[in-house]
This record gives C-alpha cells, structure tokens and sequence, in this order.
C-alpha cells in the first residue's frame, strides 16, 4: 500500500474528482495541504487577497461550465468565518464549491488556541456538510462524501476543517483505486410527466418557468425543444437567463418586482398555467403570492423534494433533475404532437412576442450626468452574444436584468439568493479563469465596487483579464430608493470631494486610480457618447495588458429604477419615460412596434 500524508491524499482526490483549479489564502494551519498542492501538482492555485474573495471566485469558477467545481482554501479561524458568505451565497444558489480549511492541532482545538474556532458548527447551516476531521484516517472518506455530497440532489457546497496535526500524519491510501461514488439525483416517472403534460394541454395560455436547476443540469437544450414542441412561451427566471436566447420566438421575458421586463409581467399576468423547473418561486420574482398565483394552475418540478410546497402548494408537483424531467417530457411531446394530441399555441404565442414589441422601456438619453439606461444600450452594442455577465446586488444589476440581453446558459452569472455586496469583482475573476478565452464583463454600482476592490490586483498578478463596467453615483442606490417609503435618504450618500481628485467633484472615490494603482488599467467616461468608444479600448487593453479593464460611467447622482413599490407584480412604477418610438430603445430586442 502507498504511504502519504493525509494532506497528499487529500489533494490527490481532489484531482481525481476533476479540479484543475483552486483559490485561496495560505497560512500556518493549512501549509501542510499547501506542501502537498505543490509536491502533487496538477492543480493550478490563484492567490485571493481576501479570503472572502477566494470563497467568490471558487463560485465564479463553477458556473462557468457544467461539471466545475470551485475550490477554496483558507487557513483556521478568521479564514473559515471569512468564507461563510461564500458559502451561503453557494447554497442559496445551488451551487458546488469546496472549502477547505486548516485547524489547530486536535489537542488544543478546546483551549482556546490562536484561531482555534469550531467552524463547523459556523459553517453548518449554509452548507450541505461542514466537518472537522479528527482522525487522519478519515481524511479520503471525507473528501469522497464531500463529491459525492456536492453533486447529489440539489447540489450545494461543503466544508472540510483539517487540523494541522491531521494533515501532516501519514496514512495508507491509494490514488490510483481511488473512485468517485455514485452521483444521486431524484428521476421523475412517466406517469408524472404525462399527468404534467396533460394539465398544460388542458390550459389556454400555459407558460414555463425556467430555472437556475435547469442551468445546472446542463439540459438547456432539452427546455428549448420542449417549448418548441409545445409551443409553451418560456419565462426564465433571473437564475436561468440565458437557457433560451432572449430572441428567441418563444422568449416571454423575465418576471418579477424588480428584474422583470414590462412585457414578461403583462404575459404572466394573463397566463392560466405554469410549469415551473428547477426554480424555487423566490419572492423577487413572485412578490405577493395572491397575484401571482391567482387564476393559475401550478405543475413545479425541483430536484428537491422538500422545495415543493416551501413558498406555495402546487396543484401537482414531482421531484426530479431537471435534465431527466426535461428528457422525459420531450420524449412524450414528440409522441403526443406525432399523434395530434397537442393543442395549436401559436396564437398564444404571438401575443406573448406582440407585447414585446410594445411593452418597452426606454433606453436612449442624451443627459449629462449620465443616465444608467444609456449605459446598458452601449453595452448592448459593443458587447455580443458570446458574453458573460457577471454581477451581484443593486440598482445597477436590476437596471442591467431589465435592459442587457443574454442568449446563452451560464453566459448571466448573478448571485441570486445571498446578494452580498463585493461579490463581483471576484466572481468575475472565477469565470474569467474558468474560460480563459471568453469575453467576461462585470457590472456593478460604486459600492459593490468598493467592497472587495483589492481583488483586482489578483487580476493584475496573475493576468486574468476581462472588462468591469462600474456605474457610479456615489449613492446606495438601490436601498436610498428603498428608503423613499420611509420618507428618508439616510446614510446611503457616499459622496465626498475628494482632495487628491478634485476634478470628480463630490463623487468621492478616484476609482481610476485605485484600479491603476492595483495594476489594472481603467477608463472613466462622463460623456454618454462617449461610452461606445470607452467598450471598445476597455476590449482591447484587456486583450493587450491581460489584466481587468475598469470603465467608469459617471451617472446622475438620483435614478429611480423601474420596480414594484408594492410587491404587486402588477403594479411595477415606471419612474422613468416608456419607450414610445424606435429610437428610444434602439438596441431592444423586437423593434418598437407604435
């Protein structure tokens, strides 16, 4: 038998469950598993200059590509609870990452040693497991539960805590029998997708719901073809965006308080049936349940028993991967359509694409300051099809969901659940490593900006470029307009005159020379016809410098960003001038049909 630390067999597992990629922070509790990850190779590492950052890019990471998954890497204590953010912003979003933590040595682990803390117990609630490894032994076990655990059902990430001591004892262990165990996910029958399908035949105006589960069972495709069969009109939800090119014929627009388009709200709204897929009903796209649910029969599929009926009681519901839901459900579709069995949704259809072309928000402004919806169109025009977004939390990412279009899965990568600010600057680097050939461009307002900001310079250090598009106007926008139902604008105004920049006026922070400052390079635009330009240089010092490219849109200090003040998706406030002539929205995706 082959002899190693159980630090060596931890990293050997790890690249026979497929990781080519890992971030983190070292230190003197994990150093043992940082010797290994040298001695074994085969596992390329980013440093983070946060650990917190490195929990992001290990999300970033997986939602690339089907099958990836993130590893972060973090020394006792303060690294542990650093990473507990990216760990719940994982699990609420279903998504696989692995953080591995060093420890003190077992027999202190009680007394209070330096950065001795039980960080499983922290980590338990937002993981899918959260274990400290006592015995040497146990160290390929755990690390084979952990696969085994983050691809099974629902999918979700876990913590394993190695005490010092642990890692550095030697155990017997053999890579080369080592094998993955068995993947479970929920699979549904015939009989239930027949009943489903039967109750969407049944309706006048059906829809489907598209989730994020879809994304993850990489069966985009599959959803495609069964709303072609059918001819359902789909609503992805901010989660799927991207299973169906926002061009698409069956494309019914996103739903919601916030990140909804006018037209997808006016569709749902009269729909009579909805199938949803690997969604979770959250309350951004929902808002009140007596709105939304009213007049509609609900058939939900989630990989997750207990997720049905969580938010409201369906009229049927089955457990199942969305992949073998969706293979099942186009397998009958074929026969029922050969059989003439499927009703004509043409119509239906057509409706859903006529609202499109009317129903649309205004994107076209001349203002200095800027306006954020000028930025979005720009956006639209330099950047194509084959982008990934990134982005986290705001008014810049609502503003971005209603005006941007994406047309592939994977290629709209948002934090959905968790939210926290500074998630994207390090996510995008995640992505931008995981597909190192892609265009990546991020979004954020100034805050989000500037809470994790430092991580730039990971990009800088380790050549990892892509574009950040940063609308800033000083404010917390999306909580100052949150605030205005409490008659208050209360410390959500970041701005200062800067005395080392006094050419920015009160818009505070030179973030130009912060990001030059961490070795990026950066751009700043107060001109609206100057944003087009500022793309296209952002493109090509990325491609030339390899590093990130900041593009700084100077906005208006006070937008107000279309959402329901209400949380009635049928009382979505306009606060801005609807598109009424093509011009006003020139890059949106139907012609302004007046």
């Amino acid at each position: 038998m082959a002899r190693m630390t159980a630090a060596r067999a931890a990293v050997e597992i790890l690249k026979r469950e497929g990781v080519r990629n890992a971030f983190g922070v070292p230190g003197a509790a994990i150093n043992p598993f940082y010797a290994a990850l040298k001695a074994a190779g085969g596992i390329q590492h980013t440093l983070a200059r946060h650990v917190e950052g490195a929990s992001h890019m290990a999300e970033g990471y997986t939602r690339t590509h089907p099958g990836n998954i993130g590893v972060c890497v973090g020394t006792s204590g303060p690294a542990g609870t650093d990473m507990i953010t990216g760990l719940y912003s994982a699990l609420g979003d279903s998504i696989p990452i692995l953080c591995i933590t060093g420890q003190a040595p077992t027999a202190v682990i009680h007394k209070e040693d330096f950065q001795a803390v039980d960080i499983a117990s922290i980590a338990g609630p937002v993981t899918k497991m959260a274990i400290t490894v006592l015995e040497a032994a146990q160290v390929p076990g755990a690390f084979q539960q952990a696969f085994h655990l983050m691809r099974s059902g629902r999918p979700g990430p876990v913590l394993i805590d190695l005490p010092i001591d642990v890692q550095q004892t030697e155990i017997e262990f053999d890579p080369e029998t080592y094998q993955p165990l068995p993947v479970y996910r929920p699979t549904a029958s015939r009989a239930q997708i027949e009943k489903a399908l039967a109750l969407l035949n049944a309706s006048a105006r059906p829809l489907i719901v598209a989730g994020g589960g879809v994304v993850n069972a990489d069966a985009a495709e599959l959803l495609v073809e069964f709303a072609e069969l059918t001819g359902t009109p789909v609503v992805p939800t901010l989660m799927g965006w991207g299973l169906l090119p926002d061009d698409h014929e069956l494309n019914a627009g996103m739903v919601g308080l916030q990140t909804s388009h006018r037209y997808g709200n006016a569709t749902f709204l009269e729909s009579d049936f909805v199938l949803g897929i690997g969604n979770r009903w959250a309350n951004r796209h929902t808002g009140r349940l007596d709105v939304y649910t009213a007049g509609r029969t609900f058939v939900h599929v989630d990989i997750e028993p207990t997720q049905i009926g969580r938010i409201f009681a369906p009229e049927f519901g089955i457990a199942s991967d969305a992949k073998a839901a969706l293979q099942l459900f186009v397998e009958v579709a074929r026969e029922w359509k050969a059989d003439g069995r499927l009703k004509d949704r043409s119509a239906w259809a057509a409706l859903a694409q006529e609202k499109k072309a009317t129903l649309q928000r205004r994107t076209h402004f001349d203002d200095v300051p800027i306006k954020p919806q000028r930025v979005y169109e720009e956006m639209n025009k330099a950047f194509g099809p084959e982008t990934r977004y990134v982005s986290t939390i705001g008014l810049s990412q609502i503003a971005g969901a209603q005006m941007l279009h994406v047309f592939r899965p994977r290629h709209w990568i948002n934090c959905g659940q968790a939210g926290p600010l500074g998630w994207t600057i390090p996510a995008a680097l995640g992505v931008a490593k995981a597909d190192p050939e892609a265009q990546v461009v991020a979004l954020s307002g100034d805050y989000d900006f500037q809470f994790m900001i430092e991580e730039l310079a990971v990009g800088a250090q380790h050549r990892i470029p892509y574009v950040h598009v940063l609308v800033n106007n000083s404010y917390l926008g999306l909580i100052r307009q949150a605030q205005r139902a409490f008659d208050i604008d209360f410390q959500v105004n970041l701005e200062f005159e800067n005395i080392n920049s006094p050419e920015l006026g009160v818009y505070g922070v030179d973030h130009v020379k912060v990001a030059e400052g961490l070795g990026c390079k950066a751009i700043r635009v107060t001109d609206p016809g100057e944003l087009g330009a500022a793309f296209e240089q952002a493109k090509k010092l990325a491609a030339e410098f390899r590093v990130p490219v900041v593009v700084e849109a100077i906005l208006e200090r006070v937008t107000n960003i279309a959402m329901s003040t209400t949380n009635d998706i049928s009382a979505v406030v306009e606060f801005e001038e609807v598109a009424t002539e093509p011009g006003h929205a020139p890059t949106s995706i139907r012609t302004l049909k007046v």
